[in-house]
């Protein structure tokens, strides 16, 4: 019966822990939203024309660009350590009476050093056809780590730019009207995703030159971001994955005490007489 009450002590020390890792992860993935937020939901209504020029967005904040066929249109959002993101366009085409032919839209997504990054899924690139009204496209990069090799083409945190343009049409419908409409999504993979080790400073424009800001305590300045995740940029050593290590930890202990205390008997075997 002790045997039993101490297991049973285990199991729910254990779901306690997993259970404080689970609403660790839940608060920090679900923060309130803000008067700020709300007001900011519209999101822009141009895009930039260059790498230098991008206009910022925010995860989960609709843009909107009204251009000629053949603009380079840019986007740029901040991508922190363990986190995935979707972006999504949609490009709605001039009336079909006034086309030539069909055309081919590719959606491209650069890191913070201006590397193009691949998409585990989605479709990148895609061919309107000569009726068709709009055009939608997608492309999920990887998750993003906390630091890579000299030789890794890894996504690190810092900006992330997204180049939406027109690669093939008939030469005729050249500068003709679009509307453009763009939305990034990030999702955090927790710490099942997170590897040991940092960047000094994320891939954010200006990180390589003089510093702007610094902070309240004191210390040394750091390079002004054109945009950066609600809360600041994370450090890409504490997450979830040392609660879940911890309460591992706890179980595997306990499950050791439960195994002694059920096998190491009751003491002095009767059989044997006292003296011996």
């Amino acid at each position: 019966m002790r045997t039993v009450r101490i297991l049973t002590t285990a199991v729910l020390a254990g779901a306690g822990l997993l259970g404080l890792a689970g609403g660790a992860h839940a608060d920090s993935a679900t923060p309130s939203p803000s008067a700020s937020e709300s007001t900011e939901a519209a999101g822009p209504t141009e895009a930039g024309t260059s790498f230098r020029t991008a206009t910022a967005v925010k995860p989960d904040q609709p843009a909107t660009a009204d251009a000629s066929t053949g603009d380079y249109l840019y986007w740029v959002l901040p991508v922190d350590v363990a986190q995935r993101a979707t972006v999504k366009a949609k490009v709605t085409l001039p009336p079909a009476a006034s086309r030539h032919g069909a055309a081919t839209w590719r959606l491209d997504v650069y890191d913070g050093l201006r590397r193009r990054q691949a998409c585990t899924y989605g479709t990148q690139s895609r061919t309107a056809a000569a009726d068709a009204g709009a055009v939608e496209l997608s492309c999920t990069l990887r998750t993003v780590r906390s630091w890579a090799e000299p030789w890794a083409n890894d996504p690190l945190p810092g900006s992330y730019y997204v180049r939406l343009t027109v690669v093939d049409l008939p030469q005729e419908d050249l500068g003709q009207p679009v509307h453009a409409e763009v939305e990034a999504s990030v999702a955090d993979q927790g710490g099942a995703q997170a590897v040991d080790g940092s960047l000094a400073a994320p891939l954010v424009p200006g990180a390589g030159s003089a510093t702007t800001k610094a902070d309240d305590a004191g210390s040394s300045p750091r390079p002004a971001a054109m945009a950066e995740p609600d809360g600041g940029w994370s450090s890409g050593r504490w997450n979830d994955r040392w609660l879940w290590t911890a309460a591992g930890g706890a179980l595997a202990a306990l499950a050791g005490i439960a195994g002694y205390r059920a096998t190491r008997g009751s003491g002095r075997p009767a059989r044997i007489p006292p003296g011996a």
